[in-house]
């Protein structure tokens, strides 16, 4: 058989450049690959996990009024490429001396690390660092554009607020709420889609403010440990103020805040004392087992088992239930809840919300601490707020609801309409029970151990419900350090707003002869809060013959015309 010269030569010539081809297109493939990955990849710098994710910019947080309380502003980190770096001692050198604060060791540290891609240096440049960093030209030396989180208003309204980690994350308060809860704040957009909108909270700076000044001075003027105090707007169940002492800075840097910083008015449980009794007196008027002409025997101590319960100022006689609230007599509270069986005082008592923990838009918040065992001994004790302990927030969600015709509201810390909170109202107690609860406060308020509230803040009827409970220490309740605390409400024809004053370890002064129990220290405080606020809140003072007397003649004592 014949073969062709022409193709029999032509075979090997077109393998060889077949191979040849294809080693230049893998060459060129490889090539092109690798680029890519330089250019596309390692030419980013390295973000934190929390940097890839596209988020919302962090709401504006602002009180009721629309003042700022938290923001966002911009600033500058510098960062480093540490495979970009060709000198490492040089740059270190020029780095240290441009900006003094950096310290030499760790900066080289950093800097000496080839497989890594991006480093922080420092965070929060200044402006003329910046320009005399990059002046330097340093290769593989860049800036990031970031932004950090600032309360303007400083410690006010700081365990409200809460704060944020470095990389801008809810920690605490309110922030972390907008982390965690708040999709509503994060998710709306404003016009140019490049803020959220602002998360309004029902806080009043105004009223705050005033919260917390006259909380520091009654914490100083009677050497209290501590203190708190509640400003709760009874139609919407709004918080428009929330104050613990002692406080802390959200703009602090460092943030290992103490136990003392806590929010002990929701993150912390007490012994109210004898606000508790305000409960009491509504769960009897309720049921129907007592009503204004009961009378209780307080003649002698009441005796359940091995146990006595006392009275704090005997009156020895028989006492009317008006006369047992104004002199806030544990015997004639006992002897009253003991007309209603174990379970019923437990379903009152979960009824108001008192068996549960409140949970509210601050994720710190506490669970009762309640009795194990209910026994008689126990029903005894609870009616004037001996061994059950509750948030203060939740005593004076309580109490609102009790003096609101009795219609309780879930409280917020977020701005409400008033369409919303009505329709979230529930029932606690009859109307009727409410009415005589406001009487029973309004008395207590003119003649019981409320009455210097009303002294301080002459025209805003004040009626109130005072407490004093021994701390527990170590296991045992300690008759040296008491809790004392004020629940009162104005003005009380219709109840508009609760206040609720708490001090911690208070002591006794001369002013006040000796005693250091609420009378003479949460509830002269008290009373000077709503002389603050009353106004700022539009409620109007109605002045009594003799408060104009007594105004006038202290202004004459004082040198005012």
């Amino acid at each position: 058989m014949l073969v062709s010269p022409r193709k029999n030569g032509s075979l090997p010539g077109r393998n060889r450049l077949r191979l040849v081809s294809f080693g230049f297109i893998v060459f060129f493939t490889t090539i092109s690959a690798q680029l890519g990955y330089l250019t596309v990849w390692q030419g980013r710098p390295e973000k934190p996990a929390a940097e890839y994710s596209e988020r919302v910019p962090r709401p504006d947080i602002v009180d009721r009024n629309g003042v700022v309380l938290a923001t966002d502003v911009s600033f500058f980190s510098l960062y480093a490429d540490p495979r970009k770096i060709l000198d490492v001692d040089e740059a270190v050198e020029l780095l240290t001396a441009t900006v003094p604060d950096l310290d030499a060791k760790t900066l080289r540290q950093k800097l000496a690390q080839p497989n890594r891609a991006f480093v922080y240096l420092k965070r929060e440049v200044s402006p003329s660092e910046r320009d005399a960093i990059h002046n330097l030209g340093i290769p593989g030396i860049g800036f990031r554009a970031e932004t950090k989180r600032v309360y303007p208003m400083g410690r006010l309204a700081s365990h409200v607020l809460g704060y944020v980690d470095v990389d801008s994350k809810g920690i605490a308060g309110i922030e972390k709420f907008l982390d965690d809860q708040g999709a509503l704040y994060t998710a709306s957009l404003g016009e140019d889609n490049s803020r959220a909108m602002p998360a309004v909270l029902s806080i009043d700076i105004r009223v705050q403010h005033a919260l917390a000044d006259e909380l520091a001075k009654g914490i100083a003027k009677f050497r209290a440990k501590a203190g708190g105090a509640i400003v709760l707007d009874v139609r919407s169940g709004e918080v428009l103020g929330l104050v613990s002492l002692p406080d802390f800075n959200p703009n602090q840097p460092d943030k290992n805040f103490t136990f003392d910083q806590a929010n002990r008015m929701t993150s912390g449980v007490f012994e109210l004392g004898s606000v508790i009794k305000a409960v009491s007196f509504a769960m009897a008027l309720d049921y129907g087992v007592a009503d204004l002409t009961s009378r209780f025997d307080a003649r002698a101590p009441l005796v359940i088992g091995r146990a006595v319960i006392h009275d704090f100022q005997p009156t020895r006689r028989i006492l009317s239930l008006p006369e047992v609230f104004t002199n806030s007599s544990n015997i004639g509270t006992a002897r009253m809840v003991l007309g209603v069986d174990a379970e019923r005082h437990q379903a009152f008592l979960r009824r108001v919300g008192l068996m549960d923990r409140l949970v509210t838009e601050l994720p710190e918040n506490a669970k009762p601490i309640l009795p194990k065992r209910w026994g008689r001994l126990v029903q005894a004790t609870i009616a004037f707020g001996h061994g059950f302990a509750v948030q203060p927030l939740q005593g004076a969600q309580v109490v609102a609801g009790l003096l609101n015709d009795g219609n309780m509201l879930p409280v917020t810390f977020l701005k409400r309409d008033a369409a919303d909170a009505r329709a979230m109202a529930k029932r606690v107690v009859k109307p009727k029970t409410s009415e005589t609860l406001r009487y029973l406060f309004r008395l207590n308020g003119l003649e019981g151990s409320a009455r210097s509230a009303n002294a301080k803040a002459p025209g805003y009827r004040i009626g109130g419900k005072t407490g004093t409970a021994e701390k527990v220490v170590n296991g045992r309740y300690d008759k040296s350090r008491n809790l004392t605390v004020f629940t009162g409400a104005f003005p009380m024809e219709n109840p508009q707003y609760v206040v609720m004053v708490l001090l911690d370890e208070p002591q006794a002064t001369p002013e006040t002869y000796g005693f250091s129990t609420s009378g003479w220290n949460a509830v002269p405080t008290g009373g000077n809060i709503v002389a603050r606020i009353a106004p700022l809140l539009g409620v109007e003072p109605i002045l009594t013959d003799d408060e104009r007397k007594a105004i006038a003649k202290q202004a004459q004592k004082e040198g005012r015309t």
